[in-house]
């Protein structure tokens, strides 16, 4: 059985590598594509010294949204892993305990959310959920979720939305001792503030919508 893991990155080669090398090292996964988004550091550089993954870049920032289906559409997996590439703690059985309940139990995906790591990414992801980075999906679901009408952080909301609309069968799991760094750590306060009202505002008017 196939299994690849996705990760869209965007000005991430100081972190990325903490995100490889778990799921490099993981025996469950077979292939990794990581999609730069156009980045304006050496994220790129990054991800070619790994000489078995799948590495695209973008010319330009097209957002996440669109940088996983560009992913998906290079991607032929029986199994599907989304993952961010600022997470903090991430470690193989993390990659693992979102795998096996697709392969041991009737699930058609899975979401993962923190525990135990930073005390502001447990609080936003214990009220908001479907926020999460972190899924597994099944080969039937890609299409689907390639053609969803999504843009830059609305995605995670779509795809939350066609789960409920369709009713596919989804396990929520615990990942302990895990988080990523907040948009206000990597760009500095103002910025971070711009990117994150535009990620709300790419949320509401998903909500709205």
């Amino acid at each position: 059985m196939k299994i690849s893991a996705i990760i869209p990155a965007y000005n991430e080669e100081n972190r990325i590598k903490d995100v490889i090398e778990p799921i490099y090292k993981s025996k469950l996964v077979t292939e990794i594509i990581a999609i730069d988004d156009g980045s304006e550091d050496n994220t790129f550089l990054v991800i070619n010294e790994y000489s078995n993954i799948n590495g695209i870049q973008l010319r330009e920032n097209k957002g996440k949204a669109e940088a996983i289906k560009i992913g998906l559409k290079d991607c032929d997996a029986d199994i599907i892993l989304l993952i961010d590439a600022d997470l903090v703690g991430l470690k193989s059985h993390h990659i693992e305990s979102l795998l096996e309940p697709l392969l041991k139990e009737d699930y058609e995906m899975t979401v993962g959310i923190f525990h135990s790591g930073r005390f502001i990414t447990d609080l936003a992801q214990k009220f908001a959920p479907d926020l999460s980075g972190q899924r597994a999906f099944k080969r039937s679901l890609a299409q689907d979720i390639i053609d969803l009408n999504m843009s830059g952080y609305s995605l995670e909301i779509a795809i939350s939305q066609y789960v409920r609309k369709n009713n596919i069968k989804t396990k929520y799991v615990v990942l302990e001792d895990i988080s990523h760094i907040m948009k206000e750590e990597k760009l500095g306060l103002t910025k971070g503030m711009v990117w994150r009202l535009k990620m709300y505002k790419d949320i509401l008017k998903h909500w709205v919508n």
